[in-house]
């Protein structure tokens, strides 16, 4: 047979890797979070998703409102739409976690709800917490019986990296389902973490 005869080969069709879009209320914090964790897990080989991390700084129904239309300029470029937010001041000003739960079911996404803040998810990798915390100010000053220098505009991942796996089954604990935001103190964030470690 000749060269120009030969069956042309094609290099196998490349699998689109599973992808979720994860938006957070917070400009800092939670951003500057899962970046880190997103980079740690993808050197461990541990990264199972991609992951588009992106923030919008207004109050939860907007969060998830803001991912929801991101999701609809790129479709398909999504398979799971997480947002990521505090309870705080929210609930009782307008019932805004209300709203962003309503939202979240209609339109198909997810939530990670920390009650009261996300700080609660960073101090579960460090200790349990079982008690009520009265707002973000309690949190934070328990957290940093752990972490002195904790300080949300300069976070640093390297206080949090090694008890991804302790907090996940902490934050469990308080809360099997992940999804009730009215339980003080809980975190949902657990549910996302598991999602970007899980194989699919």
């Amino acid at each position: 047979m000749s060269r120009h005869s030969e069956p042309r080969r094609h290099p196998p069709f490349a699998t689109r890797r599973y992808s979720i879009l994860v938006y957070s209320g917070g400009r800092g914090t939670e951003v500057d979070y899962f970046q880190a964790l997103k980079a740690w897990l993808e050197a461990a080989g541990r990264l199972s998703v991609s992951v588009d991390v992106r923030h919008k700084g207004v109050a939860p129904d907007q969060v998830v409102q803001a991912a929801i239309d991101r999701r609809e300029r790129k479709p398909g470029a999504y398979d799971e739409v997480w947002c990521v937010v505090d309870v705080d001041s929210f609930q009782r000003e307008g019932r805004r976690i209300d709203k962003a739960v309503a939202l979240a079911k209609r339109e198909d996404g997810n939530l990670a709800v920390s009650h009261p803040c996300f700080e609660l998810w960073l101090l579960l990798r460090h200790a349990d917490c079982r008690s009520y915390c009265a707002d973000y100010d309690d949190t934070v000053g328990r957290l940093r019986r752990h972490v002195p220098a904790y300080d949300k505009a300069d976070l640093r991942f390297t206080d949090f990296a090694d008890g991804v796996a302790v907090a996940v089954k902490r934050a469990r604990d308080l809360d099997p389902s992940g999804v009730d935001h009215a339980q003080n103190p809980s975190t949902g964030v657990w549910r996302l973490v598991s999602t970007m470690t899980e194989a699919r």
